[in-house]
């Protein structure tokens, strides 16, 4: 019953913000108007309302996770339209508190202990409240500043309910209404359950945290708070309390001295640093995660924070994506469609002179702007769309890098509006992959594996001998089929003999005949065919002595 009437309110709101004209197919959203029973009014002035807008507040209207799923929308640019998604970016996952009660019980619970006892301090108000958690301020008993955060109450099961319902709203889309199959929209569901449930293991962002702080433990360019682990569960992290400047506070960072386009650049550098050397990047850069320490503003250092959703690259992923980029940036096309095919993102049989001819007309007008003003996320977003013509899967993990790379982007143009992506980018992956093709890179990897090789040394005697085993088998085995087919070519041969010694003897015997006086009168204008069956017959006795 509860989730009938959950579906009911959907649809109801879906109604009130006329949804249903953002599809081309006005019969299919007439129809669940008419079903439902729901002949509602529009909300005032919906028709001053863009489309993107009528979306933004119908999903603020419908709770947080439905806000949520807005704003991994808006990062889904491959298969939302441009003013959906810029409208979509603009949600703002800020969810009322839930009581402090309730909060201070959840956190006694998982830790087995009173506040009193785990904190010297404890802010029962909290410092930030969202969808999924809120964060409250502490102080440890042996004196750490600290942030706690809890899991909102209940929110599991919500989130399966909600994610439910979505999963049958997506296939209903997909399944009736035009372009419900280009707008992909269960795979986005799938997506978002993906992410949603890896925000739910507080455990799980922790680690992810820890990782991230140890990719850049001997760098100055990031600092990821420590992790408290002894007061960890699964709905509860405990790390340190920074007080970095946000990001997006430019003002502020002004006033600190900061010299913002070293700061962007910087911005830059971490990105790709994450990508190609660590195959470990933070893949949710939006402004409210990142900070920027005050100390040393002539090298600004980065903040991060909320590490829960995290990507990952593959080494063969990691090479075709740099040489891709590498390709496309010397505009050499027949490159870039044949990567493609090489990697496996698109079918072996694609045709490659389409491919790069769609490749070229895609981005030939793109390169006509000066570097500075192209985007380096959209150019990537571009490949991936016109890759998808020619049957391209994009993994999660290239979605991600995506979708991180036009945050970063948009943060680093927000701090300096002119920076060029190109020109901090390029260097770095023209470097990165004479690193790794270089003799020196080879023989690190060598090194890694000596361990291993080691390890399987004393099998080498026992494998060679199996190996030398093998081979001696396979040698017999040949040389048997070898020798029986001598043998049957032989008795091929005698059989062939035989027959020609029949036919050379009757070839003779017919001669002999022919020219037999009792029978020369009968044969008398038959000389010739004499003649020749007797050449036949000895050509054939002649063959078979040969």
């Amino acid at each position: 019953m509860t989730r009938f009437l959950r579906l009911l309110k959907i649809y109801r709101v879906a109604n009130r913000y006329r949804l249903g004209e953002l599809f081309d197919s006005l019969e299919q959203a007439q129809l669940l108007s008419m079903l439902l029973g729901l002949p509602l009014p529009a909300v005032p002035k919906i028709d001053t309302l863009s489309r993107g807008k009528r979306l933004r507040l119908a999903l603020q209207e419908l709770g947080p996770i439905f806000i949520k799923f807005g704003q991994l929308l808006s990062t889904r640019r491959d298969m939302v339209p441009e003013d959906i998604a810029d409208e979509l970016a603009i949600l703002q996952d800020n969810v009322a508190p839930f009581p402090e009660q309730q909060a201070i019980a959840l956190i006694e619970k998982a830790l087995n202990d009173s506040i009193e006892n785990l904190f010297a301090e404890f802010s029962s108000t909290p410092l930030a409240s969202a969808s999924v958690a809120q964060v409250h301020t502490a102080t440890l008993k042996t004196g750490e500043d600290v942030v706690v955060k809890v899991i909102r109450p209940g929110i599991e099961k919500i989130i399966i309910q909600d994610i439910a319902l979505l999963k049958s709203i997506a296939a209903f889309v997909e399944n009736n209404i035009d372009q419900g199959k280009r707008l992909r929209a269960v795979e986005v569901v799938k997506d978002y359950e993906y992410v949603i449930h890896d925000e739910l293991n507080l455990m799980s962002e922790g680690a992810n945290g820890t990782q991230l702080a140890r990719n850049f433990e001997n760098s100055d360019l990031l600092y990821v708070p420590k992790v408290y682990w002894d007061y960890c569960r699964i709905n509860v992290l405990v790390m340190e309390r920074i007080y970095g400047i946000p990001v997006s506070q430019i003002e502020e960072l002004k006033a600190t001295g900061i010299d913002l386009k070293v700061l962007a650049e910087r911005g830059v550098e971490i990105f790709f640093t994450q990508v190609f050397n660590h195959s470990f990047f933070h893949a949710d850069m939006h402004p409210g995660n990142v900070y920027v320490s005050r100390e040393h503003p002539e090298k600004p250092q980065y903040i991060a924070l909320d590490c829960a959703i995290i990507g990952t690259l593959s080494k063969d992923d990691q090479y075709y994506l740099a040489r891709n980029l590498l390709a496309i940036f010397k505009r050499d096309y027949r490159k870039v469609a044949e990567l493609h095919v090489e990697c496996g993102w698109v079918p072996p049989q694609t045709p490659i002179n389409a491919f790069e001819a769609t490749m070229r007309s895609v981005c030939e007008p793109i390169f006509e702007k000066p570097l500075k003003d192209i985007s380096f996320g959209m150019l990537l977003l571009q490949l991936f769309r016109t890759a998808s013509r020619f049957n391209m899967e994009v993994q999660p993990s290239l979605v991600l890098l995506q979708k991180t790379l036009l945050n970063i982007e948009g943060l680093g143009k927000q701090l300096y509006p002119d920076l060029d992506l190109w020109e901090n980018a390029m260097p770095f992956l023209e470097n990165w992959q004479r690193e790794r093709l270089s003799p020196i890179s080879n023989l690190k990897k060598i090194t890694e594996k000596l361990p291993e090789l080691l390890e399987h040394l004393p099998e080498i005697p026992e494998l060679i001998f199996e190996t030398l085993q093998e081979l001696k088998l396979a040698r017999s085995y040949r040389e048997t089929t070898e020798r029986e087919a001598r043998e049957q070519e032989a008795r091929r041969k005698q059989q062939l003999s035989r027959r020609y010694r029949f036919f050379g003897v009757a070839a003779l015997i017919a001669a002999g005949i022919s020219l037999h006086p009792t029978l020369a009168g009968l044969l008398e204008h038959m000389h010739l065919t004499s003649l020749v069956l007797t050449a036949a017959g000895i050509t054939l006795l002649i063959i078979r002595q040969k």
